[in-house]
C-alpha cells in the first residue's frame, strides 16, 4: 500500500508538471488501489473467520469443562444421596430394633404384673378367708358353711370382671 501511495504522489506531481500527461495511468493506479483494498479486506475477513473458529473452539472447550464439572458434581451428589440413604436406613433399623425390644420388655412387664396381681389377689383372698375363719365373733360352723374359699374367689373375680358391680 505504501508503494501505491508513493506511485500516486509521483503521478500527481507529473500530472501537474506535464501537459501531455495521460489520465488513464492514474485510473490504472486506482484499480491497483481497489485490488489492494480487496486483498486487505479478504485477509481481514480470513483473520476474522480464524478468530471466530478459535473462539468457537475455546467455547466448546469451556462447555466440555463445564459439562465435566457438572457431571462430577452430580456424581458427588448421587454418592452423598446414597450415603445419606444408607445412614437413614441404618438409623431406622436401629430405631425399629429398639422399639421391638421395648415392646417385648413391655409385654414381659405386663405378664409379670398380671402374675403378681393374681398372686396378690390369691394371698388377699386366702388371708381374708383365714381371718374370717379365726374370727371369734361368729360361730365356727356358720363361717365354715358360708365361707368356701373357692366361691369367694369366684365372686370377687366376677365382680372385678364386671366392673365392680354389686349383685
Amino acid at each position: 500500500m505504501e508503494a501505491l501511495l508513493s506511485q500516486f504522489t509521483f503521478l500527481s506531481d507529473q500530472a501537474l508538471q506535464d501537459k501531455n500527461f495521460d489520465p488513464s495511468t492514474i485510473e490504472d493506479l486506482m484499480k491497483l488501489f481497489e485490488l489492494e483494498s480487496y486483498k486487505a479486506w479478504a485477509a481481514m475477513e480470513l483473520e476474522q473467520e480464524k478468530e471466530v473458529k478459535e473462539a468457537e473452539k475455546t467455547m466448546r472447550q469451556a462447555e466440555d469443562y463445564l459439562d465435566s464439572v457438572m457431571e462430577a458434581a452430580m456424581d458427588e451428589f448421587r454418592l452423598f444421596e446414597e450415603e445419606m440413604e444408607h445412614m437413614s436406613m441404618a438409623e431406622r433399623k436401629g430405631l425399629e430394633e429398639t422399639a421391638e425390644k421395648a415392646r417385648k420388655m413391655g409385654n414381659s412387664m405386663e405378664k409379670a404384673a398380671n402374675f403378681a396381681s393374681k398372686k396378690y389377689f390369691e394371698a388377699a383372698v386366702n388371708s381374708a378367708t383365714a381371718s374370717m375363719k379365726t374370727w371369734k365373733g361368729l360361730p365356727s360352723n356358720k363361717v365354715e358353711e358360708s365361707l368356701n374359699a373357692e366361691e369367694i374367689k369366684q365372686e370377687i373375680q366376677k365382680r372385678l370382671a364386671g366392673g365392680m358391680e354389686k349383685p
